[in-house]
């Protein structure tokens, strides 16, 4: 774990996101540091889970001057559509052809300032995105072309909804037609097969997409192994692949939905060098 002292602010405890080869830069946050309060302390991301205003902006300054860069952070909605980020910051679909969906999106909702999707990738270096979780899996995203040069980034946000819906694929797609040859991607904190309790139903339902999602708890209940289910979609989609294999629910200085209700979030976050 690395630690990244910021001025006037708690030491912030960020776990490098390693792999992702040259120009390329990436980490994932956890609950130490920053300035939010119990129940969401302390490094809390999240704009929508009832914390302080000023404490999750201030926060995310904090993640801002760690990557020296401005972000774009994403609303997540367990959706699919995936945007791509210009210099400016401004977010759009990206075109039907680069990710490969017939029903993209044509335009891109805000709320409060974040962009209402699961992923984005940008071109642009220097500009970092960053995808929020508390027990969904984030995936950072790096395509290099065939010299090994960085073409692009990508963040995104993989729940239950998102791993039957593909939204890493698409987001894999996206990489693939701004230029990267070779793709790589790192699976952030998420919970586990052996915590995700879920109706028998619903396992029926998601596996029957991903069939890596199958899972039982430890005490032989239905469960869903979303990490390992993001994974088998990355690999099936040729990409280099790493997961950190970290639970959100077993892991007390990760934020985790179901284990601190309320609670924050954390994230992912990468850029291409500028």
């Amino acid at each position: 774990m690395t630690r990244a002292a910021e001025p006037g602010r708690p030491g912030l405890e960020v776990l490098p996101a390693p792999g992702l080869g040259p120009g390329v830069r990436a980490w994932f946050t956890t609950r130490r540091g920053g300035v939010s309060l119990p129940p969401r302390d302390g490094l809390n991301l999240g704009a929508g889970v009832g914390d302080d205003p000023a404490a999750v902006a201030a926060n995310r300054a904090a993640v801002a001057d760690l990557v020296h860069a401005p972000v774009t952070w994403i609303r997540a909605v367990h959706g699919s559509t995936v945007g791509i980020v210009d210099g400016a910051g401004e977010v759009r679909p990206v075109p039907p052809a680069v990710d490969g969906r017939a029903d993209g999106a044509s335009d891109i909702d805000l709320l409060d300032g974040d962009p209402r999707l699961d992923a984005l990738v940008t071109t642009t270096g220097g500009r970092a995105l960053a995808a929020l979780a508390a027990d969904c899996v984030p995936v950072l995203l790096a395509g290099h072309d065939d010299a090994g040069v960085p073409r692009a980034v990508g963040a995104v946000h993989s729940g239950r909804r998102g791993v039957a819906l593909g939204v890493v694929p698409r987001a894999v797609a996206a990489l693939r037609a701004l230029g990267a040859a070779r793709v790589s991607a790192v699976v952030g904190p998420a919970i586990c097969g052996r915590c995700y309790e879920v109706p028998e139903a619903m396992r029926a339902e998601v596996s029957a997409v991903v069939p890596e999602t199958w899972a039982t708890t430890r005490r032989g209940t239905p469960s869903l192994d979303l990490p390992a289910g993001v994974t088998a979609q990355l690999r099936a989609a040729d990409v280099r692949t790493l997961d950190l294999g970290l639970c959100t629910q077993e892991t007390p200085w990760l934020f985790s939905h179901r284990r601190l209700q309320p609670g924050g979030r954390a994230c992912g976050v990468v850029l291409l060098d500028g």
